[in-house]
């Protein structure tokens, strides 16, 4: 009986050991083993364990902040009772750069330490078991998981040390051996270090990564200056900048060639807010200055300007090898006229207290009226239901003439009225940075915009010979300006969906009556232009129309304060709201949109509206709020401007834990909002 109960044990030993889970795991892409820098512990005495990941050349795990994208590995402790476990202590990262992103990591080999504290009157043998999850990228990520359990008897002796837990407190950061504190600018902060009696060469490699995501951006550069004794670093803004008065804590890693190679060290700040707002520099002028002239020149491919600049593209075709280069500049000069005027009109509103940003002329329903009945009345001239003057054969003649230039005047400032709902790439920086600066960079910034728009159709109008490369003129060019009506038809009534966000019913109902007297008021001089009998009573129909169209205007203007409802797919947005529901515990998706915003309306269509997003809505309870700025609202204004936006869009995303709302990309795909819902469940 003995013998068959020491089998039944030896038995139930093998199998507990077969069930017992691995110290070490074992993947594609790393190998992850939990460790102990002492085979034993001593009782009330701390004890180094790691997570020690060897990883298969080119993929990365993630330090604390994962920088761009990625996530850091966690870990959940499941101990003897009384023992406790510090918090991850991470060694200095690398730079590790993903096409245009930078992530902070490690490759080929890290460890993870965490500190153990035993009771002092625990002697058994004691289990240690970690439930690890972590995230190994290349281009690819892959998420992994593993149970990991490591088995120590107390000591009783003098035990050998793990030699990787050395290399790992030598690879650790330092506590900063001085003071440091940041300023606040406008697109971004800077980083003063004083009391380090640091003097880096001019080739050393400075660089600062915030411990949580968001205040920096990590794939922007960061430059350092030496100045009075004191290091300063520069650093762009990320995606959630710190609030007034917060604690800015982080990294910063200094890399110096030496004569044993070079040589990087950490240190671990905790930098306060100084007083007094950060002077920008004149690289922060110069920046805004730049992407103000790209965002400029992309302005021109927008949808709501390529219908007014097509006009102007049949009237170079119509003349070339005329006076076409007077044209050119008096187009930029009315381009350059009306952005300087916008701007000053802006300064001068804000001076007084006004709420303003980019486009908010279309925040009028007056004036939304008035673009769409000339949009209206340049569509039907294009089709040929009336002629202002010669027909298109005398097109060239005309436009050497003062009216023709003029005309070339008007059609620049025309150009940028209507680009003003559009924000094109790069501009939503430089207008917010412009917005909040004194009057005379802010004409700086609106003059680089206009001259980056201008450009093109300067270009081709001071070198004719371009345009020789298209057919010469004939029967085509009327076909073409009857195919370039439609653009402006369905930028009329693009106008018109604009307008029925703004009012009621029976005022969109006015509208339209008013454009069918204009169109029919159109029609009539027409017809009649060659009939001299009769011109004077279209000139009177006209007239009237105009009237009838202009009182309906201002019925409308009146009305403006009826806005349509909010869609069923959404409430509408109130900071109180965001507040309660984030009381109750939910997350929170912020749409600051606008119903005159081309890329707000894109954004809605290829993403928000997605069924995968809508889905995933769902399923993570997430409230979805609107903040429609189609009409003027101070408070969505000052919500804007206290995230660095002079304009829509901008989206937040709260999480459902108190914390700071995450800032996502002015152009999304489902995919970017999609990842942005996930980390809510795994935050950083």
């Amino acid at each position: 009986m003995r013998r068959i109960l020491a089998l039944l044990s030896l038995l139930l030993g093998i199998a507990g050991t077969a069930l017992a889970a691995p110290h070490t795991v074992q993947t594609e892409q790393a190998t992850l083993s939990l460790v102990a820098e002492h085979p034993a512990y001593t009782p009330g005495r701390p004890l180094q364990v790691g997570l020690s990941f060897d990883l298969i050349p080119h993929w990365h795990v993630y330090w604390r902040n994962p920088g761009d994208s990625g996530e850091a590995p966690r870990v959940t402790w499941t101990l003897p009772a009384g023992w406790h476990a510090g918090p991850l202590q991470w060694p200095v990262p690398q730079r590790i750069a993903v096409g245009p992103f930078v992530n902070y990591g490690y490759e080929r080999h890290t460890l993870l330490r965490s500190e153990l504290l035993p009771p002092a009157d625990f002697r058994s043998a004691a289990t240690l078991k970690a439930d690890v999850s972590w995230l190994v990228c290349r281009e690819e990520c892959i998420p992994q998981q593993a149970r990991l359990e490591l088995s120590l008897a107390a000591a009783t002796g003098a035990t050998t040390a793990d030699p990787r837990f050395a290399a790992a407190r030598t690879a650790a950061a330092l506590p900063l051996p001085g003071n440091a504190v940041y300023r606040l600018g406008d697109t971004g902060m800077r980083l003063a270090l004083s009391g380090t009696d640091w003097k880096p060469a001019p080739d050393t490699q400075i660089w600062f990564a915030a411990d949580q995501w968001g205040p920096v951006a990590p794939s922007l550069p960061q430059r350092w200056t030496l100045r009075d004794e004191r290091l300063e670093l520069d650093l762009p803004f990320g995606d959630a900048p710190p609030a007034a008065g917060e604690t800015l804590s982080g990294l910063l890693v200094v890399s110096e060639a030496g004569a044993d190679g070079t040589l990087t060290r950490g240190f671990e700040l905790q930098a306060q807010p100084a007083s007094g707002p950060l002077a920008e520099s004149r690289v922060g002028l110069a920046a805004a200055l730049l992407l103000a002239f790209a965002g400029g020149l992309l302005l021109n491919l927008m949808p709501c300007v390529l219908p007014v600049l097509s006009i102007k593209v049949l009237g170079l075709v119509g003349q070339r090898g005329g006076h076409a280069g007077r044209h050119g500049v008096a187009y930029a000069a009315g381009v350059v006229a009306t952005f300087l005027a916008l701007a000053a009109l802006l300064a001068a509103l804000r001076a007084g207290g006004a709420m303003l940003g980019w486009g908010f002329q279309l925040q009028e329903p007056l004036i939304v009226v008035a673009l769409l009945y000339l949009m209206l009345g340049l569509a039907m001239n294009l089709s040929g239901v009336f002629e202002m003057g010669g027909g298109l054969s005398g097109l060239g003649q005309s436009l050497t003439e003062r009216r023709g230039v003029r005309g070339s005047f008007a059609t620049g400032a025309l150009a940028v009225v209507v680009a003003s709902p559009c924000t094109a790439p790069f501009m939503g920086t430089a207008l917010g940075f412009a917005l909040t600066r004194p009057t005379a960079e802010t004409l700086l910034v609106f003059a680089a915009l206009a001259a980056g728009f201008a450009l093109p159709m300067l270009l081709l109008s001071l070198f004719p010979a371009w345009l020789q490369r298209l057919p010469a003129p004939g029967p085509w060019m009327e076909r073409l300006r009857r195919l370039l009506a439609f653009p402006l038809y369905a930028t009329a009534a693009w106008l018109l969906w604009v307008l029925s966000q703004q009012v009621a019913a029976e005022a969109l109902a006015a509208t339209l009556a008013g454009a069918v007297l204009l169109a029919f008021g159109l029609w009539w001089f027409g017809q009649a232009w060659q009939r001299p009998l009769l011109r004077r009573l279209p000139v009177l129909a006209l007239l009237a129309g105009s009237v009838v169209c202009a009182g309906y205007a201002a019925d409308l203007h009146r009305r403006g304060a009826e806005a349509a409802p909010t869609t069923a797919t959404s409430e509408t947005w109130q900071p109180q709201r965001v507040a309660q529901l984030r009381a109750e515990g939910r997350a929170v998706l912020v749409n600051f949109t606008a119903a005159w915003c081309i890329t707000c309306k894109v954004n809605e269509r290829v993403a928000l509206r997605a069924s995968a997003v809508r889905d995933a809505m769902a399923a993570n309870d997430i409230a979805y709020l609107t903040a429609d700025w189609t009409r003027r609202d101070a408070e969505i204004t000052k919500t804007l401007q206290a995230y660095g936006r002079s304009g829509v869009p901008l989206y937040l995303l709260y999480p459902p834990d108190g914390g700071e709302p995450q800032v996502l990309p002015q152009l999304l795909t489902a995919g970017i909002v999609l990842d942005a819902f996930a980390n809510l469940n795994h935050p950083e």
